[in-house]
């Protein structure tokens, strides 16, 4: 789906389901809600929520570790099928999958469970909402996460998979990650350094690297 699609489908499609659901659990639509989780959703190619308060080096871990676990999930456990779709040896997987302490087993017992996308926005719909544990009464915010799973197929439906090799997935958590961590710091390259606990100048050469604007 192009970006300009994936636009058009959230505003029309989307905004009015997180719309409906804050309406009748809360009896309000709180905008920037809607908002916050739809730019989340706006670069769905990874699938993945990494939370954005992570240094750099332990999000890129985290997302190499979830990212394999979706992409075994995907593909029903086949390390063989697995490692020619993300351009990579079979032992390369194997070896990945050590490093970052991957049960196979819970991963084989998920296999049937909810959908990478499905769960993706899920996670994301979530950690939106924790935003607002604090404003929400209790038992209003207990009813919109009741709202989450059923909100969270709905969503996953107009969100099309994409597949990456490795290093493709590697440079696109990179740049979506970097963005967003500038963003909330106003574009500044040595407060976001300092937050996400790199050099300065790291940082610099990967946003001119990946096009990232500032």
């Amino acid at each position: 789906m192009k970006n300009k699609d994936l636009e058009a489908t959230i505003k029309d499609k989307l905004a009015p389901l997180l719309e409906e659901s804050m309406e009748k659990s809360w009896g309000v639509n709180i905008p920037k809600l809607g908002i916050d989780i739809t730019d989340r959703l706006k670069n769905p190619h990874l699938n993945i929520y990494i939370p954005l308060h992570l240094p750099f080096t332990k999000a890129r871990n985290e997302f190499k570790k979830e990212f394999i676990k979706k992409e075994l999930q995907h593909h029903l456990g086949n390390v063989s099928q697995l490692a020619k779709v993300l351009g990579v040896d079979r032992r390369s997987i194997h070896r990945k999958i050590k490093e970052l302490d991957i049960d196979m087993d819970k991963i084989r017992e998920h296999i049937e469970e909810q959908p990478a996308e499905e769960m993706f926005v899920d996670q994301t719909i979530r950690k939106s909402l924790d935003q607002y544990k604090e404003i929400i009464q209790p038992d209003k915010m207990e009813k919109m996460y009741q709202e989450v799973p059923h909100l969270s197929r709905n969503i996953a439906k107009f969100l099309a998979p994409v597949q990456l090799t490795w290093k493709e997935a590697e440079k696109e958590f990179e740049k979506q990650f970097l963005a967003q961590v500038l963003k909330e710091n106003e574009s500044n390259i040595a407060k976001t350094a300092r937050k996400i606990k790199i050099r300065p100048e790291t940082l610099y050469r990967k946003v001119k690297k990946l096009g990232i604007s500032v």
